[in-house]
């Protein structure tokens, strides 16, 4: 019996698991199809919503309407201002949000919601223009369309062929085409993604800059040039941050003593009592100005494998210094 209840139990997750790969499948191919039939009616709603004088406004009754509120929502974060409005509160008043200048995307799977065929005289009358997007291309609302965007399926992932499920994924991904699309054509920028997004991590790393995180001041370690090597390893020692700045009586950057310096000198049996930190540093070590972002730090650090850069104004001279786990305490990385 336990033997029997055991091989049942198996065979029902093999069974799962097959489903679920199915499901994903469908879906795929669902948005794979899609690829192939983007042709100049994309490039017409891409026109037609950059070139708005208003806003863009999306709807959709039941799962589009779910649909609908996540496009609304990437292309207000992406930098088209858009918002979601329920096609049965327009009939009750929340028409008079829409106006002339703006764009109305409509989704509907069968291009048939009475919901929305209401309303579309309505939005048309006040000067909006339309865009449908639908799995139906003769459908009513196809034809009242100013642009329709074909986001028909050969198949819903739902063994009964019923549920929502693929066309979903497709209206969804269309969706992202075009507020990707427009972000690219308006020059977006992550600067611009972290203005909508004060909360997020995302901008987080797009705002932070290499002077809201670097060492200075007494924090600074910094020698002077023909300072002696064991004055460097004291200074070394002192700041924690793995390095010392070498520079001269302007406090321009000459070089960088590292810990890495330290033991490739120590290997080669150099004597600190006697020799200067000159003799030992990095010439022309990586530096950035404090108006850099951090990113860009983290991104020299990553390419030139470095833990340590130090940051100079346009004369070359040392304003500060920062090391990985700066930027780990920032939350940049």
């Amino acid at each position: 019996m336990i033997k029997a209840a055991r091989l049942s139990k198996k065979t029902s997750e093999t069974s799962a698991l097959e489903l679920a790969r199915r499901v994903l499948a469908i879906e795929a191919d669902a948005v794979r199809a899609l690829i192939e039939r983007l042709d100049e009616r994309f490039v017409a709603a891409l026109e037609l919503i950059a070139g708005r004088s208003g806003r863009v406004v999306v709807s959709g009754i039941g799962k589009s309407g779910h649909i609908a509120r996540k496009i609304a929502s990437t292309m207000a974060s992406t930098g088209t201002p858009a918002y979601f409005v329920h096609p049965a509160e327009a009939s009750h008043g929340d028409l008079g949000m829409i106006e002339a200048g703006d764009v109305f995307i409509a989704l509907s799977y069968s291009g048939a919601s009475d919901e929305l065929l209401d309303i579309v005289p309505l939005v048309k009358r006040r000067g909006a223009k339309l865009i449908a997007i639908t799995g139906n291309a003769q459908s009513a609302l196809a034809r009242e369309a100013d642009v329709h965007l074909d986001a028909r399926v050969a198949q819903e992932a739902c063994p009964l062929n019923l549920a929502p499920t693929a066309s979903t994924t497709a209206a969804l991904a269309l969706g992202d085409a075009l507020a990707v699309a427009l972000l690219e054509k308006r020059g977006f920028t992550s600067d611009d993604f972290a203005r909508s997004h004060p909360k997020g991590r995302l901008p987080r790393q797009a705002l932070v800059h290499v002077a809201d995180v670097m060492r200075k001041g007494a924090d600074l370690p910094a020698v002077a040039s023909g300072s002696p090597g064991l004055r460097a390893i004291a200074e070394i020692s002192r700041g924690r941050i793995g390095m010392t700045a070498v520079i001269d009586p302007a406090r321009r950057v000459l070089g960088i003593f590292t810990d890495g310096d330290l033991r490739r000198a120590l290997e080669k049996g150099v004597d600190f009592a006697a020799v200067k930190v000159d003799e030992v540093m990095t010439r022309s070590p990586r530096t950035l100005s404090p108006g850099a972002l951090a990113v860009e730090a983290v991104s020299l650090m990553e390419t030139h494998k470095i833990n340590q850069l130090l940051v100079v104004d346009e004369r070359g001279a040392l304003l500060g210094a920062l090391n990985m786990h700066d930027l780990f305490r920032a939350k940049v990385i």
